[in-house]
């Protein structure tokens, strides 16, 4: 009978079936997937071994044997780990074809921004939710703000959930939520308040310089939309006869100076708003004043921009913004109270909550600011405080006392001609909120009113 051999190492210990050593005492584990031979290596053969003298530290070739039998019982490729976050990143962004030319401007300045990062050339095997997180933090630490620290972060989350929907991973590691990490340290957009907007469009009106971009201002503040779909408006656009104003689509400027032509923000931006007779006047105004060029600049098919430049080419968000801050600039130099930080998209949230703060329906707002979730509408753009709370609370008193008056007329089986008349005034200053109510609570009365005549 022969001799079974049996292999072990240099202390003696029994190698298993796969386990060797090679010349340079490194010990080796062979094993194969879908018939292909794969190598893990190691210095140490159990967890309790000593590192050699200047060598890197890694798993025993015990743990990683236990680690690749674990991935092969749960179907996952083992080799996919060794994966680097590079790697991995760059095959999640190749998934994300037909997206807008600022996304993919994001998308490489993530890259750019990573790169520079040791955690970027990681394997994503090696990668837990707490390295995931201090990743974060250190990026806020280094200067980044929580904006960037969120665009990051919305690359990194997407990709590792491709590596565990692919079998990869067990778990995404940025599968947090955000703020229980890093400090957002982000300014909150205000909103003016009526007087602010007064006299800020006051000051446009008459001042000298800035004058020829009343009608702008003007616009902006009263129909809420966005710059870039202001930028991107033609003469088509704009229906005078019937007051109505087309938006289905937005005008971009891309990194190469680029002008481009988008769908709007979301499928809820495209939409058809109503103006004002104001607002109408001052579209006309925009467009009698309007030089026509020589050359009509034409971006994807659309001509007829309402604001050109020296060159010909249509203004965009960035032009306006820097008129803003001029304006903004001028009239805190003029006035002892000063403007706080005026730009196209604190127009945007004015409009918003003007609207809110005067009783419109939330749904009909969503239509007009073109939000995809009315959330958004409710949480981010209405700005309310203190008087809007005080003023609240007053209509309800009075809807209170009025109550108490029902009440006691109904005692006396007569509602008198005085609290009618009551209940009609308080309708006509509170339009829009509690008009429902008070009419049935008329309604009744002059009823029983009638039947004791």
């Amino acid at each position: 009978m022969a001799k079974t051999g049996i292999r072990r190492d240099s202390k003696h210990r029994v190698l298993r079936r796969g386990e060797s050593i090679r010349w340079d005492g490194k010990y080796q584990f062979k094993y194969h997937v879908n018939g292909k031979a794969h190598f893990v290596y190691s210095w140490r053969l159990e967890p309790t071994d000593k590192f050699p003298a200047g060598k890197k530290p890694c798993l025993s070739l015990r743990e990683l044997e236990k680690q690749i039998g674990y991935d092969l019982d749960s179907q996952m490729h083992p080799e996919g780990r060794s994966m680097t976050v590079e790697e991995l990143v760059e095959r999640y962004l190749s998934t994300r074809i037909g997206v807008k030319p600022n996304t993919k401007a994001n998308y490489n300045f993530v890259k750019n921004l990573m790169r520079k990062e040791d955690f970027y050339y990681k394997k994503i095997g090696d990668v837990k939710t707490s390295d995931a997180k201090l990743f974060l933090i250190k990026l806020q630490q280094d200067g980044k703000r929580y904006s960037t620290v969120k665009t990051v972060r919305g690359v990194l989350r997407p990709a590792f959930q491709m590596a565990v929907d692919d079998d990869v991973l067990h778990k995404n590691p940025f599968g947090f939520e955000l703020a229980g990490v890093v400090v957002n340290d982000s300014v909150t957009r205000e909103a003016l308040t009526r007087d602010q907007m007064r006299k800020f469009l006051k000051f446009v009106h008459d001042d000298n310089v800035y004058c020829k971009y009343y009608e702008v201002v003007y616009i902006l503040f009263h129909t809420g939309m966005r710059i870039s779909e202001f930028c991107g408006h033609t003469i088509k656009d704009v229906d005078l006869e019937n007051r109505i104003v087309n938006i289905e689509h937005q005008l971009q400027r891309l990194s190469d100076m680029t002008l481009v032509i988008e769908p709007t923000k979301t499928s809820a931006g495209t939409r058809k708003i109503p103006v004002t007779e104001d607002a109408a006047k001052c579209f006309q105004a925009i467009i009698e004043d309007r030089e026509k060029p020589k050359v009509e600049k034409v971006v994807d098919g659309y001509t007829g921009f309402l604001f050109l430049d020296d060159k010909g080419l249509p203004l965009v968000a960035m032009h306006w913004e820097h008129r803003f801050n001029h304006m903004v600039k001028r009239y805190n130099d003029i006035y002892r109270v000063q403007m706080h930080n005026i730009t196209p998209h604190v127009c945007r949230h004015t409009y918003c909550s003007n609207m809110a703060k005067s009783g419109m329906n939330p749904k009909t707002l969503q239509y007009l600011m073109g939000h995809s979730d009315i959330g958004v509408t409710l949480n981010t753009y209405t700005h309310l405080g203190l008087e809007d709370a005080e003023d609240e609370l007053r209509r309800l008193e009075e809807l209170q006392n009025a109550r108490k008056e029902l009440e006691r007329t109904q005692g006396e089986k007569r509602c008198h001609r005085r609290c009618l008349k009551l209940y009609r005034r308080i309708i006509r200053i509170h339009a829009g909120r509690y008009a429902q109510l008070f009419l049935t609570i008329i309604y009744y009365n002059e009823n029983t009113y009638e039947e004791d005549k």
